[in-house]
This record gives structure tokens, C-alpha cells and sequence, in this order.
């Protein structure tokens, strides 16, 4: 029989239902082997006791045996993205100033996925405020690459991500503000969404009307598990007044016949990649050309740079609030990470003035990708600019001879989708042909198109089977 955590979430779910394994074992399978490779990969923090979390699981059983189910995630061991509250765990977000930050409540996120029934069981790595896409912290350390523990995870879902390739948890959450979702799935071969802005409610946050550049969303091995696991975070919260009203209808078809996908590789230049991750993109695309979608080299049409300086205000506007109520407490700016600090020192700075004008740019772009979005139904570019790098690096300095002028600048390829609020799938796209690295690309859609997106990514998924099945080496401690 295949092992347990072998499963994806909807098999293991359809498992426990039929009661042909329990709660319980699903759990004990579950924690021996965060036992034997968390200490390889270093994915998950402040993991419960295991006699706590077993005796969530008989309590989950005796339910069963009553013909009571939760939901489809009855039972399902989850771990927390270490930037949502849980309750009872601490929201650390890598920082050592907030190691002992107990959450008192569920976020929204959270609390939906303990009513479809997850066991929570611990949290999972972030880099400190999830800022930069390489998930190291001072409290925890660093976590590494699920196929080569030499290099990165990415980030800031980095923990996550890597807990899925290396079956430790089967299904995850994450979150995206530059990438977060989508950089980490494609450097571990595995799916992250980053939902349309408001699909899922993000908090409740210090500020619900502004800080919209950040959203939760789910990540999966599987299409099926993204998509269900979308359907359980989506929804509207009239504490988020900005959430969407309407609802996620996932279908399972996969065609992919006729849909037009506009390749924007790396914007005629603009984007510096390193060698071969324009490739393994281009290789993905061909096997959804050869399943009937239609793939043509497009621009982007809009100046990116002062895009990307718009971008800039954005980021230090909602950055720097984060930072800045930690600063009074004693040692602060020797602890707290330099890039934080960049982030804060850089919002005291910006005007009010700065920020509309940057919103100005930000309409625009919207604006003009509805043009676009009349001709293509997807948008495609790498996930990211460079292939998994040293994990004692704290970011990528230059790439193909280009300096990088900040320490995000290597990430820009992901802000795209972001700043205009997009839905965003990082497909596995291929690997490195001598190292093994994994790659992802990126499908974007158009504004609400969440589940014709997913559409496009099981179109994918269903000719690329084999593929999408490697699984990194086994590890243990």
C-alpha cells in the first residue's frame, strides 16, 4: 500500500473518511517523519508535543466512529505559515524580539482551516518579516532546498514549501507579497497560488484598507488539493471589508485547448535571468502548446522601470508600519535584520505625495493589463530570475553581470501579478540541467479569474504527469 504521506490531502482525506487509516496514524506517520528530516531541512518551528497532538487525533477518531466530520480536512496535520496567528503558537515572524509572541486567536485564514477540520501542529519557517526570498532567520536558522540542502528554499513560504516536496505535511498555506507563494513552490516543485487581492481575507490587520499588497493562499503537490484548499481560505469577512463577496467554483476540467497564453520571458531584456531558467520556462510552455494552447512572445507594453520605483514606495509604505512598533523595545536595531531597517529608514522618507503618484503608476499598469487580458487569457514569466543560490547567502548580488541596486531588486519578475492585484500560479517547470535545481513558472490571469487559472494549471498538470511526480532525495538526520 502507498504510504501515508505519500497521499495528497484530497486521498489521504478520502482515506480517513472511509476509515482505512485513522487520525491517529496519520499523525504518527506524519510526526516520525518530521522526526528524522526536520532536522535536515529545518522547515518547521515550534512544533506541539507529540502526545498533545496524538490525543487531538483520538478525539478526531472517536468523532468518525460518531459519523461526525469537520470537513474534508478532518484530521489533516497542517503547519502554520509562521507570519498567521494560530492559537497557542507563537507568531515569531522569524523575529527574535517576538520569540514569545503567543497568538491568542486564530487569523480569519486559520480559523477556516480548523473548521474544515486540520489538526494544527506547529508553524513553518519564514525569513525575519518575511521580507527577501530566502527563508534564514537569527531565532531559527536557515531553511534549505528540499532537493539540495546546499541552497535556498526560497521564501518567505520557504518552510512550507519545503515540507510539502518532502512529504513532512500534505497540504500548506502560505502567504505573497513579492513572491512569497510562488518563488519558494517553483524552487521545490511544487504548486503556489497567489490568489486575486481579496480572495481570501487577509488578518484582521492593524490596517484593512490600505495593506492589500499581502495575501494569503494555499500551496499543494496537486491542482485538486490547491484549488480545495483555495475554497477553504476564500471568502468574505466583513471584518476585512475589502474581501470578495463572490465565490471560488473550481471545476475539474482540464483542457487546455485553445487558451491563449502570452510569453513575456524577461520583458525584452529588462529582467536579468541566469542561464537556462528562461529554458526550462520555454520547455514547460511547449508541452501546453503541444496539449492546444496557443504561445506567442508578447511584450509587456508598459515602461517597467518607473514601475518598479512605484513599486518601491509601495513596499517601504506597508514595510515600514510592520518594522517600526518593535523599535522601542531595548536592542532592537541590533537585532532586527538590516533589509527591515532599509525598509523603515526608507518609509520615514516618503511623502504622502510619493505614495499617490505611485498609486497613479499602479492604476495605470491595472489599467493597461485589462487591454492585454482582451488578447491573452494568461500571462507567463519565470518565477523567478535565478536558480536556488548558496544558502549562506543573504541574497543574489548580481545576476548575469547586472549589480543588484537593493536587496528585492532580484526578485522583480514576481511583482507584476502583485501590484495588480492577479491571481498567480508557480507551475514546476523544469530543472537545472546540471545541478537539479528545480524552476517554476509563473501563469498570471486576470483579475478574479482564480479558477480558470487553476483550470489552465490542471491542463498543465495532466500532460506533464511523470514530471510533475520527481521527488527529491530521500534525507535523514
Amino acid at each position: 500500500m502507498t504510504a501515508v504521506t505519500d497521499l495528497d490531502a484530497s486521498q489521504l482525506s478520502q482515506r480517513i473518511h472511509a476509515r482505512d487509516v485513522s487520525c491517529r496514524e496519520v499523525m504518527r506517520a506524519y510526526l516520525d517523519r518530521i522526526h528524522r528530516l526536520n532536522p535536515v531541512f529545518n522547515a518547521i518551528v515550534n512544533l506541539a508535543p507529540d502526545e498533545a497532538l496524538l490525543a487531538q487525533a483520538d478525539v478526531f477518531d472517536t468523532e468518525l466512529a460518531q459519523g461526525r466530520s469537520r470537513g474534508w480536512l478532518h484530521g489533516i496535520p497542517i503547519a502554520i505559515k509562521d507570519a498567521a496567528d494560530a492559537k497557542g503558537f507563537p507568531t515569531t515572524r522569524g523575529c527574535e524580539l517576538l520569540a514569545h509572541n503567543i497568538a491568542d486567536r486564530d487569523n480569519v485564514m486559520v480559523a477556516r482551516l480548523r473548521s474544515a477540520g486540520c489538526i494544527v501542529i506547529g508553524k513553518t519557517n519564514i525569513p525575519e518579516f518575511g521580507l527577501g526570498s530566502h527563508t534564514f532567520n537569527t531565532l531559527f536558522g536557515a531553511t534549505r532546498n528540499a532537493w539540495d540542502t546546499h541552497v535556498t528554499a526560497g521564501g518567505s513560504s520557504g518552510g512550507a514549501a519545503v515540507c510539502l516536496a518532502q512529504r513532512m505535511l500534505p497540504i500548506a498555506d502560505g502567504s505573497d507579497f513579492m513572491g512569497s507563494l510562488r518563488n519558494p513552490a517553483g524552487w521545490n516543485h511544487v504548486f503556489g497560488m497567489r490568489p486575486t487581492q481579496g480572495r481570501v481575507p487577509n488578518g484582521p490587520n492593524p490596517d484593512v484598507w490600505v495593506d492589500q499588497l499581502s495575501t494569503e493562499g494555499p500551496m499543494a503537490r496537486t491542482v485538486e488539493d490547491l484549488g480545495r484548499m483555495l475554497a477553504t481560505q476564500s471568502g468574505f469577512d466583513e471584518r476585512v471589508p475589502l474581501s470578495l463577496q463572490s465565490t471560488l467554483h473550481v471545476t475539474g476540467e482540464t483542457s487546455l485547448q485553445g487558451v491563449k497564453i502570452g510569453w513575456l520571458g524577461d520583458l525584452r531584456g529588462y529582467l536579468p535571468m541566469e542561464d537556462g531558467v528562461l529554458d526550462a520556462c520555454r520547455d514547460a510552455l511547449r508541452h501546453m502548446q503541444d496539449a492546444g494552447a496557443v504561445v506567442e512572445d508578447i511584450e509587456l507594453g508598459f515602461d517597467p522601470e518607473p514601475l518598479w520605483h512605484a513599486w518601491l514606495s509601495w513596499r517601504r509604505a506597508l514595510t515600514g508600519p510592520r518594522v517600526e512598533p518593535l523599535l522601542s523595545r531595548p536592542g532592537a536595531r541590533e537585532k532586527i535584520k538590516p533589509e527591515a531597517l532599509w525598509e523603515y529608514d526608507q518609509s520615514k522618507s516618503l511623502s504622502f505625495l510619493d505614495f499617490m503618484h505611485a498609486s497613479q503608476v499602479r492604476t495605470r499598469f491595472y489599467q493597461h493589463l485589462l487591454t492585454v487580458f482582451e488578447k491573452w487569457d494568461v500571462l507567463a514569466l519565470p518565477s523567478a530570475q535565478v536558480w536556488p543560490f548558496d544558502v549562506n547567502e543573504r541574497w543574489p548580488k548580481e545576476i548575469a553581470g547586472r549589480k543588484m541596486d537593493t536587496y528585492h531588486r532580484w526578485m522583480e519578475a514576481t511583482i507584476y501579478a502583485t501590484f495588480a492585484g492577479l491571481p498567480a500560479i508557480s507551475v514546476p517547470a523544469g530543472f537545472h540541467a546540471q545541478r537539479g535545481w528545480p524552476m517554476g513558472l509563473q501563469l498570471v490571469a486576470k483579475h478574479s479569474a482564480d479558477a480558470f487559472l487553476l483550470r489552465v494549471a490542471a491542463g498543465y498538470e495532466a500532460v506533464r504527469g511523470d514530471f510533475l511526480r520527481r521527488r527529491p532525495p530521500e534525507r535523514g538526520a
